[in-house]
This record gives structure tokens, sequence and C-alpha cells, in this order.
């Protein structure tokens, strides 16, 4: 690997770049302005949102709509748009935590989300400035809501599939669109759709749909296991007139705009993700410290104390993760604008070099949040499984967003897929690292200086990185283009990049406020050295599912005992480090970092 300390880190560059804990941006780097928006989020959800969950998931007629103009309001909805365009103009940190904070709103964060992002950002990136100037004051207010129609009955993951056409009408004024669109979310209420159909059946392209338009309707609300106060509707186009000047982008480009978005929307969902987690955890905690058995508090308990604490290092992870890559995009996108590059090209140009990152996010999020609220129901234990308790409501939200902008298998398979294209086309070199640690394993082993303030930790993620190299690279060498077809290895490494992200993103972290005499800082590196513990086990597991899949003999022999080398770490008591962690939770009452 690389021994010179990088300036910038390029996208899935963690792998092989060597980083410095300075360079990572983490939540103990908000400015001032940020923690006071963030406060003005978390007091709007508990006095607009929190005490209508009830009238929210029975879909009272006109309230979600009045929340979003509520949101639009305080700016809370064109935050992140430009200020020529009636938004706020904030950067992308600022942004993601905004997405973060009203992502404990169960179904109003969905309907937020779906608003300012898919539904609004296509036209705010792709429009022609004449489109930008009709919509996007309107959408950065909430006086017009936004959607997204993309998803069709036969083409979910596989957007490229859809049926749905757009015909130029005879007098070349209009498109006439036809076909149908589920799962749309807001369609219940919105304005204005970014809808995707073909051109002359085969140019998949994208066209903004207003609400009125002759030819559209909607089938009746959608039933839903989760977030049941977010509407959801089916779209039926016949002969849809759409005037030609409401074409996004280019014909035929439709799915650069798709793609380009889902970037930012899996990065924005984990950010939502973090922001239900918090909450789901912070119930949890309450709950366990007044709920009494065998006369005491279930909080004393070591089992329930073990829950709590893997619920917050799975938080911590997840979090370190999403702001060391918003700040990674925020930093990009600048360096673009520098270059001369306009402002939504430079955005998306940011969020497609870190596009690996964002797919990690979307994963890690969405898994983060479905591990503590399934612990939260278990640690309520009857209670739990009763609507009269939220961490119900938590538990069937949280289904979704492993669904959401790609479901976790297709994003678990676009990591690998996209370190292999970027190598093939000279972006990032993954060659020369994996032959590197292919000479390695035929030699004898080298230890670092342990006395060294996290040097341990410092090894055990270095190692990592070489379990990843030499899985990936002789699986690309055996395989060779039969590689994209072995979603099992593809997985598996995937998994092993997750872990290892996190792993590397929280130790910085921990530097950081160890460095800075944070008083948080022993709990972080408590989580640190926990997660790290666990991750070796799990990094070693998936390298040798993969290993045993494409190698045998000498070779495959040879590949296990270089990945029993790389994923050793120093023994850990991990119950003592989460005993300490769920101390602090339980004073605190609530995450502690």
């Amino acid at each position: 690997m690389e021994t010179q300390v990088q300036k910038a880190i390029i996208g899935g560059g963690f792998l092989i770049q060597n980083a410095d804990a300075a360079q990572i941006f983490s939540p103990e780097d908000f400015s001032e302005e940020q923690h006071d928006i963030a406060a003005m989020c978390n007091e709007f959800l508990d006095k607009e949102v929190i005490p209508h969950l009830v009238e929210i998931d029975e879909k009272k007629e006109g309230l979600m709509p009045s929340l979003l103009d509520k949101a639009g309001d305080l700016g809370l909805l064109g935050a992140a748009f430009p200020e020529k365009y009636g938004g706020l103009g904030k950067d992308f940190v600022t942004a993601t935590l905004i997405n973060e904070c009203l992502g404990g709103g169960h179904s109003f964060a969905v309907a937020m989300a779906a608003h300012n992002g898919i539904g609004s950002l296509p036209i705010l990136y792709f429009g022609t400035e004449e489109q930008k100037q009709k919509y996007i004051p309107k959408l950065a207010t909430g006086q017009m809501k936004g959607a997204y129609a993309l998803t069709e009955p036969n083409s979910g993951s596989d957007a490229l599939g859809a049926r749905t056409t757009a015909t130029l009408s005879a007098d070349g004024k209009n498109y006439l669109i036809n076909g149908e669109k589920v799962w749309i979310t807001n369609a219940g209420f919105a304005d204005v759709f970014t809808v995707f159909a073909k051109v002359d059946g085969d140019k998949f392209s994208a066209l903004i749909v207003e609400r009125n338009t002759p030819g559209l309707t909607f089938g009746e609300e959608e039933h839903k296991m989760g977030i049941k106060g977010s509407s959801t509707r089916q779209l039926f186009f016949d002969n849809c007139a759409v005037p030609v000047g409401n074409l996004l982008g280019e014909i035929g480009r439709g799915h650069i705009i798709a793609f380009n978005i889902l970037n930012i929307g899996r990065l924005k969902l984990c950010a939502a993700a973090l922001g239900g987690s918090k909450r789901a955890l912070a119930t949890s905690i309450v709950y366990a410290a007044t709920r009494e058995q065998f006369n005491m508090p279930i909080a004393k308990f070591g089992a329930i104390r073990h829950k709590l604490a893997e619920m917050a290092i799975r938080i911590f992870a997840a979090e370190s993760a999403l702001y060391r890559t918003a700040k990674m995009i925020d930093e990009k996108e600048h360096a673009l604008i520098a270059e001369g590059k306009p402002e939504a090209e430079s955005l998306l140009g940011a969020a497609e070099e870190y596009a690996i990152e964002c797919a990690i996010l979307k994963v890690i999020g969405s898994e983060a949040l479905d591990y503590v609220v399934d612990e939260g129901v278990q640690i309520h234990g009857g209670n739990g499984f009763s609507d009269e308790y939220n961490i119900s409501r938590a538990y069937r939200d949280s289904r979704i967003n492993r669904i959401f902008e790609g479901t976790n298998e297709i994003n678990r398979l676009l990591i690998l897929d996209t370190y292999v294209k970027r190598n093939m086309k000279g972006r990032i070199n993954l060659l020369g690292p994996a032959m590197a640690i292919q000479k390695e394993l035929m030699s004898i082993p080298e230890f670092g200086d342990s006395e060294t303030p996290f040097a341990a930790e410092q090894k055990a993620i270095s190692n990592f990185k070489k379990a990843i190299l030499m899985c990936a690279g002789a699986a690309a060498q055996k395989l060779m283009m039969k590689l994209e077809t072995e979603q099992e290895i593809l997985m598996n490494i995937a998994d092993m990049l997750m872990d290892t992200y996190q792993a590397e993103t929280m130790l910085f972290r921990t530097m950081k406020m160890t460095s800075s005499n944070n008083e948080h800082a022993a709990i972080a590196l408590d989580a640190t050295r926990t997660f790290i513990a666990d991750a070796a086990d799990r990094i070693n597991h998936a390298g040798k599912n993969a290993i045993n899949a494409f190698a045998e003999g000498d070779e495959q022999r040879m590949m296990l005992m270089g990945l029993k080398r790389f994923s050793k770490t120093d023994n850990f008591n991990t119950k003592d480090a989460r005993r300490r962690i769920a101390k602090a939770l339980l004073e605190k009452k609530g995450y502690i970092f």
C-alpha cells in the first residue's frame, strides 16, 4: 500500500491510500451554526411530528402536506438549494445533518426525504434554467411537493428494463406517455413528478410531469407493513400529454439522472437511518432504566447492557463513516467548482467520485437501524410488540430501508463492481497493491511497535485491507470475467470492505477525540476496540467463504493461512468495554457522542 499520506483520498481509495486522522471530519467538528440547525430540527420533530404520529399513520387528510409546509417555512426543505432559487445555500455536511436530525420522524422523514431529495434534485441538477426557475423556488419552500417515478411492476432493481413509453405527438408539441409506475412516495399529494420513460421505445429518458396533466391518474393508497403515514400510490399514464419543454436532460440519458441521484440518495438514507437509530436507542435506554424485573431495573443486567452498548457501537460506526464521506463529497464539490464546473455538475461529480462510499453507507446505515430497533423491541419484551409503545412503530418503519435506494444486495454487488470498473479504466490501481500482498504471503510476518498509541488498532486495520486485497485480487485473477456472476463472493468481499471502512473511520475519530481531550474519548476507544475485535471475526468468516468458493489445493491453504494472519487482533475484553459504554449511555439517558 502507498506509504505517503495523500492530500485527498480518491473514491474507494481508503483501501489503498493512507489517510491521516486530521484529514477526517467527524461530528466533533460541527460548527456552532450546525449545532443550532440540529437543535431546530429536533425541536421541530418533538413539537410538530412526534405528538401526531398516530394521526400521520392514519393519513389524516392534509396533515402530511401541512407538516412539509411548516418544514418549508423553517427553510428545512430547501436548505441545500442555491439561494438564487429560494434555498438557503447550505453546504453538503449541513444538508446531511438536517437529514439525520429529521430522520427520526418516521413516515414524515420519508415524505420529506422524497420531496427534497429524489423529488427535487433531478430538476435542480439536470433542468434547464427555465425549468429550475419554474419549479425549484416552489419546491424549496414546499409550495409545490415533489415525487420521483422510476419503479415499475416488472422493473425494480433493473431500472433500465422499464416499459413506460413516451412518443412524440404528430404536431411535435408533446410527448405522449403510456405505462404505469408503482411504489411512488408522496404520490397522494405531490404536485410535480420526475417520470422515467423510453422515448421512441428505447431511449431511456426523464420528463417533468405535473399532477393535473390529462391522462395521469392515481391508484389507491398502498397498505404497507411500515411507514404507514407515507403516501404510496401507483401512477397510470394513458396518452398523458407532456410538453416537449418538460424533457429533463437529454433524450436517452435518463440513466445518468437516475443513477447519479441515487448516489446522494444513498448517503441521505444513511443519515435518516442514523437519526432514527439514535431516537430508538434513547427510547430503549429510558425503558431499560425504568422497567423492573426481579426487584431491579433491567438496565442492571449484563444481557441488556450488552444490547445497549452494541446499539451505540453500531450507531457510532455508521455516524463516523457518514460524516467522513459527507465532508469528502463537500470538499470534492468545491474543488470541481474551483476548476470552473457548474455547481450542480460539481455536486453530482463529487457524489459519483465517492459512489463506493455512498453504497457502503446505504447498507451500514439501514442495517444498523434494523439492529437497533430489533434489539429495542427485545429490551421492551412483550410491550415492544404493542402499538402503545413507539418502538413497535420504529421496528415496522425500519424494514423498508434495506429496499429503498437500491436493495442492500444490489449495493453490496455495486461496491466491488465499481472497484473493478475503475481499476480497468485506470481511476484506481488495485493490481499493484494486490500483487504486493501475494508476495507478502511468502514472507515472515512483521509486527508493529505495540508501545505506540493506537499502533495495535492501526496494524489490525492495515491487515484487514491486506485480507481484502488478497481475496479480491485472487478472485479477479482466477475468475476474470466470470467474477461478476459470482454474487456470493462479491458480497463476501463487500462485507469485508464495509467493516474496514467503519473500523478505520472510528479509529481516526477516536484519535482526534483523544488528542483534543474530548470527555468521551475513553468510551469512543472502547467502542472502536470492540468493533475491531468483532470485525476481525466477521472478516475472517467472510474471507474464508470467499476463498473456499474459488480456490483449492496449495493456493487455498496459503490464502487461508494469510487470512488467519490478517484477521488476527490483540486480545480484548469486549464484555467490560460494553459495560462501560452502557454505563455512560444510562448516565446520559441517550446516545453519548
